[in-house]
């Protein structure tokens, strides 16, 4: 790379005073194939270059530990736990900078600043939500109906509060710093609240029969789940090479809580007993990645994983998105709706037997 300078206060036209090389060279692709990685940084290592492996996870860093322990390769490189745009190889200074993104062919993520507090994100969109007429629950007085925002003089200082409004024209007014105390009341849809008087002890009889009813439900539970535990199932091994290439492979940066959810499943899944786990989230936020590396666990160690979906579309994109995550593994992925013959449906099931 020739870089060309001019050292003065207006450059001439096609004039260069000073021309500077940088011997460098892109990161080349290994399109996930790490004999391919292995061999470059070996030959790299024999031409005595350092070797730095930059990844802004340092789970991503312990992943290429893992995936090179497991092969039975011994790679020397520096880890770098901060994230650059591109990989490169300087040959004047003789180092090797390689980033995981590009080696696991991942997008990059950029970083961008936090511009509001969550806290207080979450406390406007509650106030927002509220319209004058709406039924609200405040935890200690029951149900209401939200009549607005009124300045009042507290202490000579002007306040602004909620007014809710009970039966007999009761008024409550609510700070706005207490507006946790609120909620928008939820039921049966179509059906009307009753709304309660300020004073009664009805609200207050009626959380301790719910609480009542809330523990007998939590007894049943607990009853359930030690019998559950009781049970012995299948305790699958710990993650190999395999495993960790395809997590690593992915190509978004792990949400927190997708990481969480993912290790939470992996330790269900190593234990003897039956797992028995709910993984919730919005659309778009990565249930059906974590899906698949729990499939891809059981198939490893021998096992076959069936993923059961409402609808007929789900079913196929289920499958596209599960093949094309797996295409590069020794697996085999097939799929079964209404729309497939008979004779389609009975080869699909032999193929699992």
């Amino acid at each position: 790379v020739a870089v060309g300078l001019y050292f003065g206060p207006q450059r001439p036209e096609g004039s260069i005073d000073k021309e500077i090389e940088f011997h460098t060279k892109e990161q080349p692709a290994f399109n996930r194939q790490f004999d391919l990685l292995i061999k470059d940084l070996k030959g790299w290592e024999g031409a005595k270059f350092s070797l730095n492996l930059f990844a802004e996870n340092p789970r991503q860093l312990e992943r290429l530990y893992i995936i090179f322990k497991d092969l039975n390769e011994e790679i020397q490189f520096q880890p770098q736990a901060i994230s650059i745009h591109e990989g490169f190889i300087d040959e004047d200074l003789k180092i090797v900078c390689y980033t995981d993104h590009q080696i696991f062919q991942r997008y990059h993520k950029y970083k961008v600043k936090q511009a509001y507090n969550k806290n207080k994100a979450l406390t406007l969109r509650t106030l927002r939500e509220l319209q004058p007429g709406d039924y609200v629950t405040h935890i200690d007085h029951g149900v209401g109906v939200y009549s607005g925002l009124q300045k009042l003089e507290v202490a000579g200082k002007l306040q602004e509060a909620v007014r809710i409004i009970y039966r007999d024209n009761d008024i409550l007014y609510v700070n706005i710093n207490s507006l946790h105390k609120i909620a928008k009341f939820t039921g049966k849809e179509g059906s009307v609240p009753k709304v309660n008087k300020l004073g009664s002890d009805v609200w207050s009889k009626l959380k301790e029969k719910t609480k009542t009813k809330v523990k007998e439900i939590a007894f049943d539970l607990i009853k359930l789940y030690a019998q559950r535990k009781a049970q012995v199932g299948f305790a699958h091994s710990p993650d190999n090479y395999m495993t960790t290439e395809l997590e690593a492979s992915f190509i978004y940066e792990d949400t927190p809580d997708q990481s969480k959810a993912t290790a939470d499943v992996k330790r269900d899944m190593e234990s003897a007993s039956p797992m028995d786990r709910l993984v919730c989230g919005d659309v778009g936020f990565g249930k059906t990645e974590i899906a698949i590396r729990a499939a891809f666990k059981a198939v490893v160690d021998g096992r076959q994983a069936a993923i059961l979906v409402p609808t007929t579309i789900l079913a196929f994109q289920h499958f596209k998105t599960f093949s094309e995550r797996l295409k590069d593994f020794p697996v085999t992925v097939d799929f079964i709706n209404r729309f497939k013959s008979a004779k389609e449906k009975k080869e699909t099931l032999k193929r699992v037997e």
